[in-house]
């Protein structure tokens, strides 16, 4: 009887011996078959940045940005834009000369110079860049990735949107292509290339914080992409590119305390560039709608204290005087509800909704006077240049 217990103790010693090795080698053999889930060895993903070197020995492999780089950044150049020094007026006073001579002492001789970026969008030369960059420039200079320098001729500006079109006379330009701003969504990986400080082309990266913002009192028109890739002074007109390396918008502003990158910049949609460049190339300027209104918007308490029997649509609160909205009857006081069949809420929409429409079109806008809802027919005149800083006016 003790000689089989002894037997016993042994054998399920060996047993669970074993079982503890197995265990630890090879665990996988202890599961039920029903209870296995088979996992990918290796997991793609294309649109993320690379991540540590602790991530590649767990068998993750990620793509790279850099071939939306290489694509890219070839098309993006930098600008620098000189302006004359202003002429002293002071320099005709005989006193004057007599202490100076001909000229202005040296701290006023200097020219202006300011830095930015472009985009080369055609290979017939044609850039995209801020109307700020080039702004009351004498002498604007490009420089391409490859070294190759160019004195650009200006096309057209509209500082409405901040978009300026220059033109350059080289050989083999390298032309980006032009993505789908439409269909981007947040949380889309961008990157950002242009010469910030004016250290040389630098790209960055970051996603699509949002779409649509306006009412930022930059432009009159507004409609950006928001995005947290680093952009600086200098990176003003350079590319905002999809990680395939096609332009989804032209950088022109942060928003900052320090001067630096603070993960809030903004793009213009290059659906948007690329009309108003079409419209400079073909007519030198951008042909918009207008009625001559101030406007804003309708609250609660306006429409209360007005006695409206609405609670959306837009106030105009003046009318220009022989102005296309004064010749259809439109007064202030007025409710603009709709444009045709379009629904108009805000100033902003409003804005947009006629700056759409061709001059001397005529529109029909739905109107509400006090208790009246009526219906106005006026024929659009052509928005005047140079209205960027009348953020109200339409």
């Amino acid at each position: 009887m003790r000689k089989s217990w002894l037997l016993f103790s042994q054998a399920v010693t060996v047993a669970v011996a074993m079982l503890f090795v197995v265990a630890t080698l090879k665990p996988e053999w202890l599961k039920r078959g029903n209870n296995v889930v088979a996992l990918p060895s290796v997991v793609t993903v294309a649109t993320a940045p690379v991540l540590p070197a602790a991530s590649a020995a767990v068998g993750v492999t990620v793509m790279s940005y850099a071939p939306a780089a290489r694509l890219a950044s070839p098309a993006v150049v930098s600008i620098t834009a000189s302006k004359a020094p202003p002429r002293n007026p002071r320099n005709d006073d005989p006193v004057f000369r007599y202490f100076f001579g001909d000229r202005a002492p040296s701290s006023q001789a200097e020219p202006q110079v300011g830095l930015g970026s472009g985009v080369i969008v055609s290979s017939e030369g044609y850039l995209l860049t801020n109307n700020h960059v080039i702004d009351g420039a004498d002498d604007i200079e490009v420089m391409l990735t490859d070294g190759r320098q160019a004195r650009a001729k200006l096309v057209g500006t509209d500082p409405d949107t901040d978009v300026a079109v220059l033109k350059i006379a080289l050989d083999k330009l390298p032309a980006i292509t032009f993505g789908d701003a439409d269909h981007v969504q947040v949380g889309d990986v961008v990157l950002a290339i242009g010469n910030p400080f004016g250290v040389g082309q630098t790209v960055t990266s970051g996603i699509v914080s949002a779409l649509g913002r306006n009412q930022l009192g930059i432009n009159t028109f507004e409609n950006f992409i928001q995005t947290d890739a680093a952009i600086n002074p200098g990176n003003s007109g350079g590319a905002l590119v999809d990680a395939a390396g096609n332009l989804l918008g032209i950088n022109t502003a942060i928003y900052s305390r320090s001067g630096g990158s603070l993960g809030i910049g903004f793009a213009i949609p290059v659906s948007t560039a690329r009309q108003v460049m079409e419209a400079l190339i073909k007519d030198g300027r951008v042909t918009r709608g207008y009625l001559g209104v101030e406007q804003r918007e309708l609250t609660p308490e306006i429409a209360q204290t007005l006695k409206l029997p609405i609670q959306q649509g837009v106030l105009i609160t003046g009318v220009l005087q022989s102005g296309p909205a004064s010749a259809g009857g439109l007064r202030p006081g007025d409710v603009v509800v709709s444009i045709g069949a379009t629904p108009v809420t805000s100033p902003r929409q409003l804005l947009n909704a006629v700056a759409a429409l061709r001059p001397q079109a005529v529109a029909a806008l739905g109107v509400q006077r006090g208790d009246k809802a009526l219906s106005v027919n006026v024929t659009v005149g052509q928005r005047p240049p140079g209205r960027a800083a009348l953020q109200r006016e339409q």
